[in-house]
């Protein structure tokens, strides 16, 4: 037959490919090219020309990501790679056989679960992110960040996995054909991958439809990562355009030698070059129709002319097969068309046999043990046309009974595969199909973040709830519960995209769906179902208009449990209040969290970890209350408190607040004149999450406090500037609401630091202008959030700076802003009181008020005082007496020297 038809002159893209098989040869490491095109241009047949050819020292591995499904198919892609390249793998290719042998039609494995057998060490990270995925998700009050490093882990696992196994063979290229449908979990594998080819005897090629792009769908940020990484130069992009006219005068000479030429000059002319429009007019063409043949002017009359020879019947089979999907199988068709399963093989027989329209198929995975023949239609095209010339209710009506078709059988048996396709024909299924989708993508949901932990895809699922749920008619029974439940899960899936807006990148409108779900809650009169709904507003209020309006819905959730009389749910409200009320006002805080700690003591349901929800809230209570005790001034108490809560974390099997304990010790150990303690709790967290992978709010924190105590050093300060960076860049990626004005008033201080170690060098005034700039974009954020304690400390930051710049006027007008709202509100966390009077008294001194800041060196130093009789043990009270620089300066003679 010659040269396939979407692969003549083609010759400038086989170079390119065959350049990346020749480099993985030289030992020049891996490279990754892209090629695109719009649909039908030939892209597939290049890619199997290529696999075709391949020679004999190097392996080509392909696989394709699934139409429809295949967004949602977590590490799909990935795991059938993994497959392939694991059973040309002897020592596991037993294992492997044995395990999915052993599948049968019995249990059905998951995509995890086999992944886990495939990579070492993958299944303890799947393990602990479910664990911690589930507490918080049932929990509604977990930061969910703690989450993305198992992800991160999970896909740097992955990768390595499918290194470790090309490493055993000779050098790969691996193959990926329309990569507009790989799922997000895949996409994460993939840029680890990429990110690593360089040194490895991996090669990457890509196909992308670049007309399946649309704008907001799926495939757009397919498009936007390919273009990202070529950008990052981690990939080529060629496309393929269509076919000129040279190109289809060798077709048809290929095809038809006897053909006039004006048939190709035609072709050109109506086809634009479209390779599988050109195939299709060449298969209308016969040698009798000469060079005058009127060929269709559109590929849907082509499709047309062909059905036109088919019986009324057969069409009908046709049009429910293409309901089905472009590949299908035939007793779905079947049972969805309601005729005998042996006359519809029969049929579609005979049909595949003259009609030019269907071909046999290999059946899909979820399918390769039901007893039936399956299909493709020829070109996506074709079927295109076919299953758009139903009627809307045809449409809708076949897709309800194909998903009754496909959802019949025990539900161990189904795949995801198999409840991706059950779930895509149920939303298209009109409103009959509603209730039955809403559950089916529910649970698609839940799965793909406790299993798989994709969070991406469960996200979409999610929105698909939503959508269901919402068409239903008003006080149709479970309607409310429904909206409820799926509304948590989602915002707790963005939680880490919320930046202070209302609606997060590429999310929803937070507020807005809490608002919807806490009136759907109130509908349905379940008392838990209320504070769980009255707490997530609190959440969304804390992230979208700030700290007080926010307290005043936890305060409602913990009223509203009081009333219930359910100690857990009583329990979980009154830590969350507890933990966002202390960033307000200090004693609140600390009376919260004590009644907290007494009644976890005093109730025998809540104690032993009960459940993952109750001992995630044990855990941030009792580190929260120790923080809290710390920030009130009892520095011995919670020195003690947080050093026994470490201790524990660390034997705890999911460690997802350690970061956050270990913070907090350092803070205290700070606060007591120990640097070294602090900086080793510190380096231990830091470490901690590295090993985990991922960004995280808390690693971003934990690197800038770490940095703030470098940066007085002048041999470490050079590392001090680079953890800031870092910490800032992490910050913007995660940005966590309460910690983003921290983490930016710490960079600021590591600024401040440096131009006063030394204040001669050059750029010491460009590092002042950064940190003030940084300080007042603080008191401009915390205005709109609430988060007094960081406005505090930014004006105090600006005071210093303006002092620092020769500005003594400007320095008392940031001081006196400092001690208002200090006045006004009193302790607050994250604030050492006698700082903020200590520095405002430097500022006033140098303004020219000297009594003024004699009085207010007098109150830092009774603040000082009134901590150190707090503390019992008398080398740990002399320590905090000395070692801090600042209690040193002023328990100085004078009281007013310099730290």
């Amino acid at each position: 037959m010659g040269v396939p038809i979407g692969f003549v002159d083609r010759v400038e893209h086989m170079d390119e490919l065959r350049s990346v098989v020749a480099a993985l040869g030289d030992g020049r490491g891996g490279q990754a090219i892209a090629v695109d095109g719009v649909s039908g241009m030939g892209k597939s047949a290049l890619l199997r020309a290529f696999e075709a050819e391949a020679p004999a020292g190097c392996r080509v591995v392909s696989t394709r990501c699934r139409p429809g499904i295949g967004p949602d198919l977590m590490y799909g892609p990935v795991l059938d790679l993994l497959l392939k390249l694991g059973e040309a793998e002897p020592r596991r290719r037993g294992r492997l056989r044995r395990m999915l042998g052993a599948t049968g039609q019995g249990v059905v494995r998951s995509a995890p679960e086999v992944l886990s057998a495939i990579v070492p060490g993958l299944g303890a990270v799947f393990t602990l992110g479910r664990e911690i995925t589930e507490a918080s998700l049932d929990s509604g009050s977990m930061p969910f960040d703690s989450l993305l490093p198992f992800r991160h882990a999970a896909a740097l696992r992955i990768a390595e996995g499918l290194l470790d196994l090309v490493r055993q063979g000779p050098p790969t290229v691996v193959v990926i054909d329309d990569v507009q449908h790989i799922d997000e979990s895949s996409q994460l594998v993939l840029d680890q991958l990429l990110r690593a080819l360089a040194g490895e005897p991996l090669a990457v090629v890509l196909s992308h439809a670049s007309d399946a792009a649309h704008a907001d769908g799926k495939e757009s940020k397919v498009e936007a990562l390919l273009h990202s990484w070529a950008g990052e130069g981690l990939l080529r992009r060629r496309t393929m355009r269509g076919l000129p006219p040279d190109a289809i005068a060798e077709l048809v000479a290929q095809r038809h030698p006897a053909a006039p030429p004006a048939l190709s000059r035609r072709l050109a002319e109506l086809t634009g070059g479209h390779a599988i429009f050109v195939s299709l007019c060449l298969e209308e063409w016969t040698p009798q129709d000469g060079g005058e043949v009127p060929l269709p002017a559109s590929l849907s009359r082509v499709v047309e002319e062909r059905l036109r020879a088919l019986t009324d019947q057969d069409r009908l089979l046709l049009a429910t097969a293409a309901t089905q999907g472009d590949v299908f199988l035939s007793h779905t068709v079947a049972a969805a068309a309601g005729l005998p399963h042996d006359l519809v093989m029969e049929r579609l027989r005979l049909i595949a046999r003259g009609h030019r329209l269907v071909v046999p198929a290999t059946p899909p995975a979820w399918a390769r043990w039901e007893s039936a023949d399956c299909y493709r239609f020829e070109h996506r095209a074709l079927w295109s046309v076919v299953y758009t010339e139903q009627s809307a209710e045809q449409a809708r009506s076949r897709h309800a009974r194909i998903a009754h078709a496909l959802g019949q059988g025990p539900p161990e048996t189904m795949s995801l595969e198999r409840r991706l396709e059950v779930a895509r024909h149920l939303r298209h299924g009109g409103p009959s199909c509603l209730l039955a989708s809403a559950d089916a993508h529910f649970e698609l949901a839940r799965d793909a973040a406790t299993q798989g932990l994709s969070f991406a895809e469960a996200e979409r699922h999610c929105e698909e709830v939503i959508r269901a749920v919402r068409e239903l008619p008003a006080g149709t029974e479970g309607r409310d519960r429904r909206l409820v439940r799926v509304v948590e899960l989602l915002l707790s899936l963005t939680e880490v995209r919320w930046r202070g807006q209302s609606t997060p990148a590429g999310g929803p409108d937070i507020d807005a769906l809490a608002a919807e779900a806490e009136a759907a809650a109130a509908r349905c009169a379940d008392p838990d179902l209320v504070i769980r709904a009255t707490l997530l507003r609190g959440k969304t209020l804390l992230a979208t208009r700030g700290l007080v309006p926010s307290l005043e819905k936890l305060r409602a959730a913990v009223d509203l449990a009081e009333e219930h009389g359910d100690p857990a749910a009583l329990f979980v409200a009154r830590v969350e209040y507890g933990r966002q009320v202390s960033k307000r006002r200090l004693a609140d805080g600390l009376a919260q969290l004590r009644e907290a700690e007494r009644l976890y003591a005093s109730d025998p349901r809540l104690g032993g970890g009960a459940t993952p929800v109750l001992q995630h809230a044990r855990n941030l209570g009792e580190m929260q209350l120790g923080i809290t005790l710390f920030d009130s001034g009892h520095l011995s108490e919670a020195l003690g408190r947080l050093g026994r809560c470490v201790t524990r974390l660390r034997e705890e099997p999911l460690n997802a607040e350690l970061p956050m304990a270990l913070n907090y010790l350092a803070q205290v150990r700070l606060g007591l004149g120990d640097d070294a303690g602090a900086a080793q709790a510190l380096r231990e967290a830091l470490g901690f999450e590295a090993d985990r992978g991922g960004d995280s709010a808390w690693h971003a924190y934990n690197a800038a406090l770490l940095a703030r105590i470098l940066a007085d050093r002048t041999e470490t300060r050079g590392e001090a500037r680079r953890l800031t960076e870092e910490a800032w860049a992490e910050t913007e990626r995660t940005w966590l609401a309460n910690l983003v004005p921290i983490v930016r008033n710490l960079c600021a201080e590591v600024l401040l630091a440096g131009a006063d170690g030394d204040p001669g060098a050059p750029g010491a005034a460009e590092l002042l202008q950064e940190a003030e700039r940084l300080a007042v974009a603080t008191c401009v954020e915390t205005r709109r959030s609430g988060m007094v304690r960081s406005e505090i400390a930014a004006y105090t930051l600006r005071s210093r700076i303006r002092l620092r710049a020769g500005d003594p006027a400007g320095a008392v007008e940031q001081a006196r802003e400092a001690l208002r709202m200090l006045d006004e509100v009193g302790d607050m966390p994250v604030l050492r009181t006698e700082e903020v009077l200590w520095h405002a008294g430097r500022a006033l001194a140098a303004g020219g008020a000297g009594e003024e800041a004699r009085g207010l060196f007098d109150r830092a130093r009774r603040e000082v005082l009134r901590k150190a009789g707090l503390i019992g043990d008398e080398a740990l009270r002399e320590r905090f007496l000395t070692a801090v620089p600042l209690n040193r300066s002023l328990l100085a003679a004078d009281g007013e020297g310099t730290c």
